[in-house]
């Protein structure tokens, strides 16, 4: 297993289960392979609670090996009860498109690449489930599942021990990713299905369908669920998700998210999120640990931003934090000139801006000397921000604690 895919897959802790691993090791030490990861397009952007399934196909590809990114245009119209306590809200069909073109952008940024054959496969899986004829389907995929086995799977029975709703649709959901398999089995050779630990389940009827349907061997692997050592999602902070795009989140805003990890994830996540070799990892794991996350936020943020953003953005934290500058590359907050002429409540302006959640939370922050303009505690819950507040320059500072900075910018 020297230098192979899965030692390094288990070295960096992406290991949770895998269907056969030692059949599999030798399959991928002979041959370079297909691999596949699906990603419902539920929104127009993946959040960092995705990277890892992400950084799994970008180790396929330093291993020799093709991913193939499964963009579920026909499974977003379903919903995956996995881990779910309620129905997905349904979309309409023109915001799945808009979606999947969005969303893939991101992975050309995780996975460029010239040649042929480590290139990734984009497919979208409604090219083929919205062909399907229901009673053909029913005949040929439906007789191999039973319903015994389907409600034993854990995205079934614990809706139904909570006693939750779980629809016809979404129950049908574990046997179209069975059927997204058996077809890019069929289609692009594909060998393997990389997923979370809550897919199991799902994977497994699809290595177990195309045995039953094709007499084929093939492999599904799984990788952990990742929680902060706080206990908290991977991915979600108190003001909403990490977003995987810079429309929707700042490269200063991500950096910072790498750069407040927990003392006791840092190594962790050095190894999951980042190139650096593992040998260098162990070599500086004893280091200062507010070096250590200066390298992971880097690194991180390199990685999906570019190297300049990433340096930017310690540059910005070093000028705030350190020495109490504005910083250049702190999230903007636009406003007009005219509105400032008029004045505007700071309480109306920190709702708007999502500095604050709501105004009740942004009268708490001031009552507990928790917000600055220009480092000048703000203390006045009825102040209004004009254009004199200014002082002839063009921007301010609004601080909330000592990690979040905002710049508000006359346009």
């Amino acid at each position: 297993m020297e230098n192979s895919f899965l030692k390094e897959f288990k070295d960096r802790e992406y290991f949770n289960q895998c269907t056969n691993s030692e059949e599999l090791e030798q399959l991928m030490s002979k041959k370079k392979i297909k691999a596949y990861i699906g990603f419902d397009c539920t929104a127009s952007s993946l959040h960092v609670g995705s990277l890892l399934q992400i950084m799994c196909l970008r180790l396929l590809q330093k291993h020799g090996h093709q991913p193939i990114v499964l963009l579920g245009g026909g499974t977003t119209r379903i919903g995956d009860p996995s881990g779910k306590e309620e129905t997905r809200k349904i979309l309409s069909e023109k915001q799945i498109e808009k979606n999947i073109k969005n969303i893939e952008k991101v992975f050309k940024i995780y996975l460029k690449t010239s040649s042929p054959k480590l290139k990734p496969i984009f497919v979208n899986n409604y090219k083929w489930l919205g062909k399907l004829n229901y009673i053909k389907f029913l005949r040929e995929i439906g007789k191999h599942f039973t319903i015994n086995k389907m409600l034993s799977f854990d995205s079934v029975k614990l809706r139904l021990d909570r006693e939750q709703s779980l629809s016809y649709m979404e129950f049908n959901y574990m046997i179209l990713q069975a059927y997204d398999f058996l077809e890019l089995n069929k289609s692009k050779n594909c060998l393997m299905q990389i997923g979370g630990s809550d897919q199991w389940g799902n994977i497994v009827n699809g290595v177990e369908l195309i045995k039953r349907h094709s007499s084929k061997q093939v492999y599904g692997l799984t990788t952990p669920l990742i929680t902060l050592a706080s206990g908290a999602k991977m991915g979600k902070t108190e003001k909403g998700a990490v977003w995987l795009d810079d429309k929707l989140l700042s490269s200063y805003d991500y950096w910072q998210f790498w750069r407040n990890t927990d003392d006791r994830d840092v190594i962790k996540f050095l190894k999951m999120f980042t190139d650096l070799p593992l040998n260098i990892i162990e070599k500086i794991k004893n280091d200062n640990i507010n070096k250590l996350k200066i390298i992971l936020a880097n690194e991180a943020t390199g990685m999906l931003h570019g190297k300049s953003s990433a340096l930017k953005a310690e540059k910005t934290a070093k000028t705030t934090f350190e020495t109490g500058g504005s910083g250049t590359g702190l999230p903007e907050i636009k406003i007009k000139k005219d509105d400032l002429e008029q004045g505007i409540k700071i309480l109306d302006l920190l709702f708007s801006s999502k500095i604050m959640s709501s105004k009740s939370e942004a009268r708490r922050a001031i009552k507990s000397n928790a917000l600055k303009i220009d480092n000048k505690l703000l203390t006045e819950e009825n102040k209004i921000v004009q254009l004199n507040d200014f002082k002839n320059k063009k921007f301010l500072k609004i601080s909330f604690g000592k990690k979040k900075h905002y710049i508000l910018k006359i346009i």
